[in-house]
């Protein structure tokens, strides 16, 4: 590991210059643009950026964090974060008046919390208490506010603008953004960060190996989870699609 951040420095400096190149790349502009994505060649610099970021410290630390860390212990950590999660996911089910979710959103948390030793073991689980994931971008687009053009954060990955303008909320109501320690919050939270990248190694490794372009499966792919997500799983069959030819009808309506 130590050597692993050895280097540290001349990688920041490569990323830094990497990132301007990016941003220039950036400005030029696609010719046929798919509806939903305006902004895709900025969009895909912003991607080839992240992806050199990922694939020259993220994933390697991340893969040291696997090999190093057993099974039960990195179970430990994700549920850890999950129970905080949880806390927030209540908030957003109240806003977005679902009381079932916010029913099993609260007592995930207490039961987790207390016999859970502080959510390291998850017995909410066990009893039939399901995760009801809800973020602000979710409780926006429960209210009707539009997802908006995708857009590509640096670093943090696919958004879209809703999305975007809602992660300063997200921050700031999950339980880690009031942690008042600095150095506590920032290792906290790339731990999470660690975390949640080790789990999909090898979903990561299939989506290189099997996507003729990376770019355009990973764009569909978050917009259309996030839809279902706003929706619960079920989005509504009129609502309007972008990835449809101007005048064709959706797979199933009546011609």
């Amino acid at each position: 590991m130590n050597m692993l951040f050895a280097n540290a420095p001349r990688r920041t400096g490569a990323l830094a210059v990497g990132l301007a190149l990016a941003l220039l790349a950036g400005c030029a502009t696609v010719a046929n643009p798919d509806p939903r994505d305006p902004w895709e060649g900025y969009n895909r610099s912003m991607t080839r950026f992240n992806d050199a970021v990922d694939g020259a410290v993220i994933k390697p630390v991340a893969t040291a964090y696997k090999e190093v860390l057993p099974q039960p212990v990195r179970t430990g950590v994700g549920n850890f974060f999950g129970n905080l999660s949880d806390a927030w996911s209540f908030v957003n089910n109240v806003l977005q008046a679902k009381p079932e979710g916010a029913l099993h959103s609260f007592w995930r948390v207490v039961i987790n919390t207390t016999i859970g030793l502080g959510g390291v073991l998850d017995p909410a689980t066990e009893m039939r208490l399901d995760r009801h994931r809800e973020d602000f971008g979710q409780t926006l687009g429960h209210w009707g506010v539009g997802a908006g053009p995708y857009f590509v954060l640096p670093l943090l990955g696919p958004s879209t603008l809703r999305d975007s303008v809602a992660l300063p909320v997200d921050f700031y109501g999950q339980p880690l953004g009031h942690v008042n320690d600095v150095s506590v919050r920032n290792s906290l939270i790339g731990l999470q960060a660690i975390d949640t990248r080790a789990r999909l190694l090898e979903a990561g490794e299939l989506l290189d190996s099997a996507a003729l372009d990376p770019y355009t499966f990973k764009r569909d792919a978050y917009l259309q989870k996030r839809r279902n997500d706003v929706h619960d799983g079920n989005p509504p069959s009129d609502e309007e699609r972008y990835d449809l030819e101007e005048g064709a009808a959706p797979e199933g309506a009546p011609k």
